[in-house]
C-alpha cells in the first residue's frame, strides 16, 4: 500500500471531535506496513485508534506542558530533519545539550529497546524518558496534568481516545507511541527492486554497493536484510571503538545491564533514511556517510572489548563508493508530518 494512502486512512489532518455514541476511538489500527517492512507490532495494553494516533500528534509538538514551555518531542526529532536534529547532540530544557546524537524515530516500532545503551523497553518508555528528564524536557506528572487538563479540547480528546476523562503521563506516552507507531519508511527503491520485483529501481552502482553490503564489507551481519523484509538492524549492540577513546570511558550498554562484557556497546541504527539522518554513531562524531564507512574500513578504534567482527575491510574507493551509493537508495516514503494547529 502506498504511504499516501495509508496517511489518508488515519486521517492526519485535524478533524473537528465526534461525540457520536459509535465514536471510533477503541478500532484498533495496526497500519498495514509498506514494501519492505513486516507487520507492527502493536502491544495489547495500548491498542491503536485514530483518536488516539491524532492526539500522540498533538502531544508530539506540544511544548507548553515541558518544564520552560518551550520543548517538545520534534524539538531534537524533526519530521523535516528524518526525525532527527541534523546536529551532533539533542538540546533540551534551557538550551541544555543533551549527552548522545538524537537517534531517529523512523521505524522504532520495530524495535526491541530504544535509546543507544537500550535503556528503555518499549516506546511507551521512550516517550517516559525524555518528558522527565531535567536536560531534555524537564517535565512532571504534575505538570502534565495541569497544562493539559486546564485545556478544554485536550480534555476531550483525552476522553475520547482513551474511553474516559483524565489526563495523566501514562496516556500521554501512550499517545505519543501511538503516533510514533505510524512513522514507517519503507517502498524505497532496494525494496522496490528486491521485494517488488522492480529490477530497474536500483542503479547499477547501488546494486554493486549492495553486493558489497552483504559479502566483502559484512555489514549485513548487524544491518539485518532477509528474503521478506529488511530491517536494517539486528537491534542489538556491539563495541566498535567510538566512545573508547574518550576520558572518561563511554560505557554504553555497561551501565544498563552492569556486565563488563556490555563495556562500550552501543545500538545498532537502522540504515533506513540514513543519508537523511547525519551526523553519526551515538556521539555524533561523523558529519558524512564517507567518513563512517572509512571508519569501517579501518576496522573500529582498538580495544579490549572490540566487537570480533569488526576488522579491517580493505574496501577499493570503488567499492566505497557503491557502498554509499546503495545506502542512498534505502530512503523511502515517509508520512508527511506537519505541526497541527494546537489546542488553546
Amino acid at each position: 500500500m502506498a504511504l499516501c494512502l495509508f496517511i489518508a486512512a488515519f486521517g492526519w489532518t485535524t478533524a473537528p471531535i465526534s461525540h457520536a455514541q459509535n465514536t471510533p476511538a477503541q478500532e484498533e489500527l495496526p497500519p498495514e506496513p509498506p514494501l519492505g517492512l513486516d507487520d507492527v507490532p502493536v502491544p495489547d495494553d495500548n491498542p491503536m485508534t485514530r483518536p488516539k494516533i491524532e492526539l500522540g500528534r498533538m502531544l508530539y509538538f506540544e511544548k507548553r506542558y515541558s518544564g520552560d514551555g518551550k520543548v517538545s518531542c520534534a524539538t531534537c526529532h524533526m519530521p523535516r530533519r528524518g526525525f532527527s536534529n541534523a546536529r551532533q547532540y539533542g538540546t533540551g530544557f534551557d538550551g541544555r545539550l543533551t549527552l548522545r546524537n538524537v537517534p531517529t524515530v523512523i521505524n522504532a516500532a520495530y524495535n526491541e529497546t530504544h535509546f543507544w545503551d537500550g535503556r528503555a523497553a518499549s516506546l511507551e518508555d521512550q516517550a517516559r524518558g525524555p518528558i522527565l528528564h531535567p536536560s531534555e524536557m524537564a517535565s512532571s506528572e504534575e505538570r502534565i496534568i495541569r497544562t493539559l487538563g486546564a485545556i478544554p479540547e485536550y480534555r476531550a480528546r483525552f476522553k475520547e481516545a482513551f474511553g474516559s476523562p483524565g489526563v495523566s503521563l501514562e496516556r500521554v506516552v501512550q499517545a505519543i507511541a501511538t503516533f510514533e507507531r505510524t512513522l514507517l519508511s519503507g517502498n524505497s527503491p532496494f525494496d522496490r527492486w528486491k521485494y517488488g520485483g522492480d529490477k530497474s529501481a536500483l542503479s547499477p552502482r547501488a546494486i554493486r554497493g549492495f553486493e558489497v553490503f552483504r559479502s566483502k564489507g559484512n555489514c549485513v551481519k548487524c544491518h539485518l536484510v532477509d528474503e521478506f523484509s529488511a530491517p536494517f538492524t539486528d537491534d542489538k549492540f556491539h563495541n566498535l571503538g567510538v566512545g573508547m577513546d574518550k576520558k572518561p570511558l563511554q560505557l554504553g550498554r555497561e551501565v544498563i545491564t552492569k556486565k563488563k562484557k556490555d563495556r562500550g556497546k552501543f545500538k545498532t541504527p537502522t540504515l533506513r533514511h540514513i543519508t537523511q539522518t547525519a551526523p553519526y554513531m551515538h556521539d555524533g562524531r561523523f558529519a558524512t556517510l564517507e567518513e563512517v564507512v572509512d571508519f569501517y574500513e579501518e576496522g573500529g578504534h582498538p580495544n579490549p572489548h572490540l566487537d570480533p567482527d569488526m576488522k579491517p575491510l580493505k574496501l577499493t574507493k570503488t567499492e566505497k563508493a557503491d557502498l554509499i551509493a546503495f545506502m542512498g537508495a534505502l530512503t523511502g516514503d515517509l508520512p508527511e508530518v506537519k505541526a497541527p494547529e494546537l489546542p488553546k
